[in-house]
């Protein structure tokens, strides 16, 4: 009998589960993210010309050509009005923008869940 009794001590034990049961019957959940994003765009822009020398007028004269370093104008008629237009520019950088822009962009999502057994 003693040996049947140490054999029952060695003898691992069965494993028994309990049931669960859940304290609630229904439920709901909120949850509320909210983002924020800031995106920064920064636009460079170059515009490169050519040389350009040019001349407009009425009633007057040029003393050679346009492109010439000495060149000078004369009224053509000193009794009659007259006008003169005169353009230079050098070859190279024309025009230059630099623009920055900062957008915010703010995002919120609202969820709801509802849960019931």
């Amino acid at each position: 009998m003693k040996k049947l009794f140490i054999a029952m001590l060695l003898l691992p034990a069965g494993a028994y589960a309990n049931v669960v049961t859940p304290q609630f019957t229904t439920g709901s959940m909120n949850a509320t993210t909210t983002t924020t994003q800031t995106v920064t765009e920064v636009e460079q822009k170059q515009i490169f010309g050519a040389e350009v020398k040019t001349w407009n007028g009425t009633n007057v004269t040029p003393s050679a050509d346009i492109t010439g370093t000495g060149t000078t104008f004369s009224v053509t008629d000193t009794t009659l009005p007259w006008t003169l237009e005169t353009t230079s520019r050098s070859a190279g950088l024309v025009e230059q923008w630099d623009t920055t822009r900062n957008f915010t962009i703010n995002s919120t999502t609202t969820s709801l869940s509802v849960f019931s057994q």
